[in-house]
């Protein structure tokens, strides 16, 4: 998988964000400066496949509040969810899916998928009622049967588009 780097991104953030060991994408990229990164700079991040080789890609509208799961750029479904609220914003931009949990416990229902932004996911909930509102820490929740669904549906590595 490749990202490119972000401004005011650094390579021990993007380990964070994915999960990888600062040592392994230094040795996938062996080319690159760790010490010097600039925004526009493809890495690659080992462990994930490449996306244009997945089917599924999952588009959400954080003004609609709607996940919708794209397969080869055609709906498959759209699902309702809660984003996060004022001064916990739902982070914007284009990500995957780097793991998931089921039954992770506490407030996040019966299923956790890891956003490739640390502290963030698409999980499920235990207060339905919230689905709808904006109301999270700045994840997505939806209802847990929703999220259950989603992610015995998509891969690993499924790209994550969030927006306005």
């Amino acid at each position: 998988m490749i990202h490119t780097v972000l401004r005011g991104q650094t390579l021990y953030q993007i380990s964070r964000d994915y999960r990888t060991p600062l040592q392994s994408i230094i040795q996938a990229n062996p080319t690159i400066n760790p010490n010097l990164i600039y925004p526009g700079q493809p890495i690659i991040i080992p462990g994930f496949p490449d996306i244009s080789t997945l089917p599924y890609q999952i588009d959400i509208s954080l003004m609609k509040r709607r996940l919708r799961l794209m397969r080869d750029g055609k709906l498959v479904k759209e699902y309702p969810i809660a984003v996060g609220r004022i001064l916990h914003e739902t982070p914007v931009g284009d990500f995957i899916i780097i793991n998931k949990a089921p039954d992770p416990g506490g407030p996040f229902g019966t299923m956790w998928m890891s956003l490739s932004k640390e502290h963030y996911g698409i999980h499920g909930t235990n207060d339905p009622g919230s689905i709808g509102k904006a109301v999270s820490l700045g994840c997505v929740r939806m209802y847990n049967k929703d999220v259950e669904e989603l992610a015995y549906t998509i891969p690993i590595g499924t790209p994550v588009f969030i927006h306005y």
